[in-house]
């Protein structure tokens, strides 16, 4: 990790002193402006937008899923002229089109968090390898688990019956990960494995995963794994699971590393958790847009992948062998950076 940020930070400087920005305007949209992992994304765009001298316009959904509002802010963005867009889509298909009407239109489209589907309607994605840091939480439950795996009751807590891609790939990820037959990986729900009890759907945030996980349990009072989307959802599935004295008896896993996630996995609300960073997502986005303001040039992916891969950490005081991970100590040091 220590690599990746050097080099991270090399080629942001690199950027910098390449890119004259002076005039440039560039858009941020978000799916809410609520969730922690989408403030910080914020706060990576604007500090990097400051430093270029971009001027940034910041948009976000009313709620995770809100597809109207982010077309609306793309149309925004057209008319003012921005020069690029960074996007984390809540409907990665029904965006489509107008993302393809910004880039008609000559703006650079950079999705970040969230690939669109098909991942080529944006310039570029800058993101976590959510299929990896699901994998990486699957693999850690299946051997926490050990013999138990075999007749393991899951609960898989997604964020959207729309499947955004982010969703489906940490979900299919995870699947993976605990040795579970995937159906299509370009969706879930269509797994055959008697382990999972169900899928339900939380809007990423802790309401919904009370609800989901709720609703699991009476399918199964058995349940003693739990998938989730994010950690809003995870806290949620355990407030859930406490209030029915479960909560020891149950391993919960999700994505995100926020700080106060990897809090709860100190606390052993959470078993482990893959940590992503989403300010250097942004940082890089915004020195993307500059760069091509300044002489047309669109970033490249990561080597042998079709997005440049802004890395994932396994985060867990309970480390298993054959699993990669950092402890919640080093987690609290790098979380969301």
């Amino acid at each position: 990790m220590k690599k990746l940020f050097a080099g991270s930070a090399l080629a942001l400087i690199a950027l910098a002193g390449a890119a004259s920005a002076d005039g440039v305007t560039a858009c941020l949209i978000t799916k809410t402006d609520s969730n922690p992992f989408f403030v910080k994304m914020k706060e990576g765009a604007q500090a990097e937008a400051a430093k270029l001298g971009i001027t940034l316009k910041s948009y976000a959904g009313k709620v995770d899923g809100d597809n109207e509002t982010q077309v609306a802010a793309i149309e925004s963005c057209i008319a003012d002229g921005a020069s690029g867009i960074l996007i984390t889509a809540s409907d990665t298909k029904a965006i489509v089109p107008t993302v393809q009407k910004a880039r008609d239109a000559g703006l650079l489209v950079i999705a970040l968090d969230t690939p669109l589907d098909p991942i080529d309607a944006a310039d570029m994605t800058f993101a976590t390898d959510n299929f990896q840091a699901g994998m990486l939480i699957g693999e850690w439950a299946k051997a926490t688990m050990g013999d138990a795996a075999a007749t393991a009751k899951i609960a898989m807590l997604d964020i959207a019956i729309s499947q955004p891609t982010v969703g489906v790939l940490r979900d299919q990820g995870f699947l993976q990960g605990f040795g579970i037959d995937l159906g299509d990986p370009n969706k879930w729900g269509d797994e055959t494995d008697p382990r999972i009890v169900g899928h339900d759907v939380t809007a990423g945030n802790e309401e919904g995963g009370r609800k989901a996980m709720e609703n699991l349990l009476a399918k199964d009072s058995g349940i003693n794994m739990v998938y989730t989307i994010n950690e809003p959802a995870a806290a949620g599935a355990y407030q859930a699971l406490k209030a029915m004295g479960m909560q020891d008896n149950v391993t919960i896993v999700s994505v995100d590393g926020s700080c106060s996630g990897v809090k709860n996995v100190a606390a052993g609300v959470i078993g482990a958790t893959s940590q992503q960073y989403p300010l250097l997502m942004a940082s890089k986005g915004i020195a993307a847009i500059a760069q091509f303001a300044k002489d047309g040039t669109k970033p490249a992916p990561t080597d042998g992948k079709n997005f440049f891969d802004t890395g994932a950490q396994l985060v867990t005081d309970h480390p298993v062998d054959g699993v990669p991970s950092i402890d919640t100590t080093k987690g609290l040091e790098l979380c969301w950076g």
